[in-house]
């Protein structure tokens, strides 16, 4: 009879260390599965926030040549966003402009970086910086970041 009683102790044993081990698993792989969602989510907002400071950079460069400087006023700044809050981004975009005091013209009290010899031969160049503020998903109490593109474009 002793026998008996053991057997029946020695499956106890085994039947809670499976479900120990177990339950170990299902923990790990929870945990895992959660970090991978928040890279996913975290790529996911990096590669829209590259996307957007592409897009905007073209339409700066858009609105540049669009532009006349000689009789309308300098574009400095251009502002938006995109989507919905907390999911939004904001875009700020600031451009400089290098070139000769005739390319320049009205934009030459703001935001020049150099001003060439009037016979100089070098064409207007613009630098864009893009600078896209998101907000964190996975810290919405305040974890902003933000994404930088500098483009230098020969106008």
């Amino acid at each position: 009879m002793q026998y008996t009683n053991t057997r029946n102790g020695f499956s106890m044993i085994t039947a809670i260390s499976m479900i120990v081990l177990m339950s170990s698993v299902a923990i790990f792989i929870m945990s895992l599965s959660g970090k991978l969602i928040k890279e996913t989510t975290t790529q996911y907002q990096r590669e829209q926030a590259t996307l957007l400071a592409n897009s905007y950079t073209e339409y700066a460069i858009m609105a540049v040549t669009a532009n006349d400087r000689s009789t309308g006023s300098c574009i400095q700044t251009i502002n938006g966003t995109f989507g919905i809050a907390p999911n939004s981004y904001n875009a700020r975009i600031h451009i400089s402009y290098i070139g000769t005091e005739l390319e320049i013209a009205n934009c030459a009290g703001t935001r020049q970086l150099a001003t060439l010899t009037a016979g100089s031969s070098t064409p207007l160049n613009i630098i864009v910086d893009a600078y896209i503020d998101y907000q964190d998903l996975d810290m919405p109490n305040g974890n902003n970041l933000t994404y930088h593109r500098r483009t230098i474009q020969k106008i």
